[in-house]
């Protein structure tokens, strides 16, 4: 278990991050369009996971207009945005911002994700949801770099997460 914090408030996590050098544990997530994606369909490039409790929320919305920014710029290398909103909302919410160069996967069903990577949050008002977290991995889906956010209302280390690719 982790402790982060909500407005300098402790809330807890599922668990303890990956560790950088292990592999991804292949997932299942739902794409914008009711289809699912696993690890297998990124083999052979790199994968920045921006990971977060929602998409509606300012902070959220940052990482992911962040990220889409950055990510026209990266070569082989797919940005993917991961919350447990449902795939509707992350569709429309990229409709409306003209989001296009990363691809929102919903972890909606089961919150397998989060509780497989220890990064569901087991208690307070955002229990259930995912804590703020980034998670780079190679072509081969080792894991090179990761960041749990400590005050969830904060964006992540874009630059330390980048620096890695």
């Amino acid at each position: 278990m982790s402790s982060i914090t909500l407005g300098g408030n402790p809330i807890n996590t599922s668990g303890e991050l990956p560790k950088t050098g292990s592999q991804l544990a292949d997932f299942k997530l739902v794409k914008t369009d009711l289809s699912i994606a696993t690890l297998a369909d990124y083999a052979g490039k790199k994968v920045v996971f921006n990971i977060f409790p929602s998409i509606d929320t300012g902070t959220c919305a940052a990482s992911v207009r962040k990220f889409n920014a950055t990510a026209a710029n990266l070569n082989n290398t797919v940005v993917l945005c991961i919350s447990r909103d449902l795939p509707f909302a992350q569709k429309r919410f990229c409709g409306a911002e003209g989001i296009e160069n990363v691809e929102n996967l919903s972890d909606f069903k089961d919150g397998s994700f989060g509780k497989t990577n220890g990064l569901e949050i087991i208690d307070g008002v955002l229990a259930g949801l995912h804590s703020r977290v980034v998670i780079v991995i190679d072509e081969k889906g080792t894991i090179l770099h990761t960041e749990q956010v400590q005050e969830i209302a904060d964006e992540p280390n874009y630059e330390a997460a980048l620096a890695v690719l």
